[in-house]
């Protein structure tokens, strides 16, 4: 694979597989996606938010939004609502059970995120950051 591939192809490659796996160990770990803890973590911080404001803020489509809130509610974390004034809103809030299990979530993330980073000091997190912060800014120019 080094030897067919260049060296951007080889970093496009590892960034795409290492998300996956970020992504698989994530869940497995904390027992909820990156998505849906961030859902989470947006409603924790206010009221309630319209499911339009939360699919904005995550910056995911329509169907993915639609899909995390309704697991969510299934599970008793959030409940939904339409906006009294304009039927057309949905209203998003956390329950209690959902405040409840944001601060364990968080811990998990915590340990999570130790454990990714392990051994790695404060200025080779910095390097990583930097980089990554370029590659992003590269991509939105694209």
């Amino acid at each position: 694979m080094v030897n067919s591939c260049s060296m951007g192809s080889l970093i496009l490659y590892k960034l795409h597989f290492l998300n996956k796996e970020i992504n698989s160990k994530f869940s497995g770990c904390t027992g909820v996606s990156q998505t849906r803890l961030e859902l989470l973590h947006q409603l924790y911080q206010v009221e309630e938010l319209s499911q339009q404001e939360l699919q904005k803020e995550l910056d995911v489509d329509n169907a993915a939004i639609t899909r995390h809130l309704k697991q969510l509610e299934a599970s008793e974390m959030i409940i939904r609502r339409k906006k009294t004034s304009d039927n057309r809103v949905t209203l998003v809030q956390l329950t209690d059970y959902g405040r409840q299990k944001i601060s364990s979530y968080q811990e998990e993330k915590d340990l999570f995120v130790a454990s990714m980073l392990n051994e790695f000091s404060e200025e080779e997190m910095e390097t990583i950051i930097g980089m990554l912060n370029r590659i992003q800014f590269n991509i939105k120019e694209i």
